[in-house]
């Protein structure tokens, strides 16, 4: 196994991380790496032979990792494994994977787990997404009302002039009902679906939900901030997300 330390989660929780890496060792050959940046990461990567990538740290070293081999084309060569360090959302994907959070146990898990084949989105800047993306519509700031100054700075950027307003097509239609501007915008590949499930939630007093499946979103309109997979990307004018399943495997624990 290559055993991916994430510095930062190191540098937040090392007894955790110290705590997973033991495990790992005794029930395995393992090769440790703590890859600072990129660039470290696609050199230790493309230098692993047949070793397993092994992911210690948060939901964000876990996509990185994922988006490293499907840049290099070798996204398909074998599973990846990860044992979860963070709290809350720091590892909410980890969770929904099926991954155990608790370090002893999920470090079990790589040892004695199966590979599972899982799908992801994938976007027109060659960008990959494992769990959703989620795009927040028009909204108004409100001073106190928000949780961060990422939310902030969407709701800024999300005001869109009059007349303008953000267009969601899905497999090339327009979705009906979503001609006024949106609340929110979410799109996933669930477990096992052959397309994405895209959820339009309306602004407005009656806040209609609109839930469709699609192969191919776009998403056009005034520039648009967004979250994949939790973290902050644009804005952009437009983006467009390709469902592909069964692109990537997963060491999960059996049963």
């Amino acid at each position: 196994m290559l055993v991916l330390l994430d510095p930062a989660a190191k540098a937040t929780d090392g007894e955790a991380v110290r705590i997973a890496r033991d495990v790992l060792s005794g029930g395995a050959d393992v090769k440790v790496a703590l890859p600072e940046n990129a660039a470290e990461l696609d050199r230790v990567l493309s230098h692993r032979g047949r070793r397993r990538p092994v992911v210690v740290g948060s939901d964000l070293a876990l996509q990185r990792v994922v988006q490293a081999l499907h840049r290099h084309g070798e996204l398909a060569a074998g599973p990846v494994a990860v044992v979860p360090v963070g709290g809350g959302r720091e590892v909410a994907l980890a969770r929904s994977l099926g991954v155990p959070v608790e370090p002893v146990a999920a470090a079990r898990a790589v040892l004695a787990g199966v590979p599972r084949q899982l799908g992801l989105l994938l976007d027109d800047g060659d960008g990959v997404v494992l769990g959703e993306v989620r795009i927040p519509g028009r909204r108004q700031v409100r001073p106190g009302g928000w949780r961060s100054l990422w939310a902030k700075l969407i709701a800024a950027e999300q005001v869109a002039q009059p007349g303008e307003r953000l267009r969601i097509e899905a497999d090339g239609r327009e979705l009906a009902g979503a001609g006024r501007q949106p609340r929110l915008v979410a799109l996933r590949l669930p477990a096992g679906a052959e397309s994405a499930e895209v959820v339009v939630r309306a602004a407005g007093a009656g806040r209609s939900l609109l839930r469709v499946r699609a192969s191919r979103i776009t998403v056009a309109g005034p520039d648009f901030g967004y979250e994949a997979d939790g973290c902050p990307a644009g804005p952009v004018p437009a983006r467009t997300w390709t469902a592909h399943p069964a692109a990537w495997h997963l060491v999960l624990p059996t049963g």
